[in-house]
């Protein structure tokens, strides 16, 4: 088997997983396969501090099939007791590091996670990886330990380095559609998604079909319309960006596309609408007959809670910046977002997060959300 053929039906698999959590294991395996190792792990969380940190899913793929019994020992056993979960939440994006490099020389010795992960999960000298996720999120990707005793060849990291942004790719379409209560749908079931723009696109990228909030969004005409039935972006930049992703996503020939992701920033106070583009297999056919190659997902934070800046700064106590930032993260957006949304840079924000929190005495953006929810009821006084 070629090393192209098996990278698209890598790829195939991971655009399947996206949309199914189910179809993971059988995309692991051909990653495994392609890499020669054990197995993986691949997970999704968010959180700064051991006390806000939420995992949003884990799995442990291991010899070709998903390990819960695992999964339920690293969390109830490991996690708990493994230094290391606080180092790599500060390890570089995108970088492949050593799992002995995360560890001390005693802790080699001694600590307990490191030995289940050695003993149970194969992966002692495995190669870990930090990608971005949706919002503030992060992923972990972990490869478990060659096969072979080439151990990590310059060929096998290139592999990894390769397949690092589709990895991510699908966990952020997992994740949008996780978050729309759409994930696992049919494509006709997706069409009755309500919180997520979905749009269905034909092998040439000419629309098949969308949903109500997809249609609302392309009537407004500020980020996406629609032209002679295909997609267009409202800023030439963003559509320059957004054909060149619809190009990796539809390439002629039959080959396998690539999924791919854009951020557009929208008038004030409306927050940036996040696009998705995820190729389909091509044996995946619209119930009435006509083939969908790709679907478009049009992914934007809650609509918001209503709550005045000027009254959070009045009654917290707050800078207009503060304020602001206060009532969007309230809003459901994410640092970055609102650093996008306010043409700031993402640490300004979180410098900004920092000031509430000594002001307040906070230690979590959750406490800061309930801070500034409460005071919807005075908002609804002064109405």
């Amino acid at each position: 088997m070629s090393q192209r053929y098996a990278f698209g039906r890598i790829l195939a698999a991971l655009h399947e997983a996206a949309l199914d959590s189910d179809a993971w294991t059988g995309a692991a395996v051909l990653i495994h396969e392609a890499l020669g190792v054990h197995g993986s792990t691949l997970a999704c969380g968010d959180g700064e501090s051991e006390e806000d940190f939420q995992l949003y899913f884990m799995w442990f793929c291991l010899h070709g099939e998903r390990r819960t019994d695992l999964e339920r020992l690293w969390w109830e056993t490991g996690f708990p007791a493994d230094r290391t979960v606080t180092r790599c939440r500060h390890l570089p994006f995108d970088r492949t590091t050593h799992i002995t490099d995360l560890y001390t020389e005693d802790e080699l010795r001694t600590a307990l996670g490191y030995h289940l992960l050695k003993t149970r999960a194969r992966a002692g000298n495995a190669i870990n990886i930090r990608l971005e996720g949706p919002g503030d999120s992060r992923i972990f990707w972990q490869v478990n330990d060659p096969l072979d005793r080439d151990g990590w060849t310059s060929g096998k990291l290139d592999r990894i380095r390769r397949l690092q942004p589709h990895v991510r790719q699908t966990v952020h379409v997992r994740q949008a559609l996780a978050g729309a209560g759409a994930l696992g749908e049919s494509l006709a079931g997706l069409l009755d998604a309500t919180g997520l723009g979905i749009v269905q696109l034909n092998a040439r990228g000419r629309i098949v079909a969308a949903n109500d909030r997809a249609l609302t969004l392309l009537r407004a005409g500020d980020t996406l319309f629609d032209k002679g039935g295909f997609l267009f972006a409202q800023a030439q930049a963003d559509d320059d960006t957004f054909q060149a992703v619809l190009a990796r996503a539809l390439p002629p020939f039959g080959d396998r596309g690539e999924g791919g992701s854009l951020t557009i920033k929208r008038p004030a106070p409306l927050p940036p609408l996040v696009v998705h583009v995820n190729p389909l297999h091509p044996q995946e056919v619209w119930s009435r007959g006509w083939p969908v190659a790709a679907l478009v997902l049009l992914a934007e934070p809650a609509l918001g809670t209503g709550i005045d800046p000027d009254l959070a700064q009045a009654v917290l106590g707050l800078t207009p910046t503060e304020s602001r930032v206060a009532v969007m993260l309230a809003d459901g957006l994410s640092v970055r977002e609102i650093a996008t949304a306010l043409g700031r840079e993402a640490s300004t924000i979180r410098f900004h997060v920092k000031r509430i929190f000594a002001r307040h005495g906070l230690n979590r953006q959750a406490d800061l959300v309930r801070l500034v929810l409460s005071l919807a009821g005075a908002a609804n006084r002064r109405r």
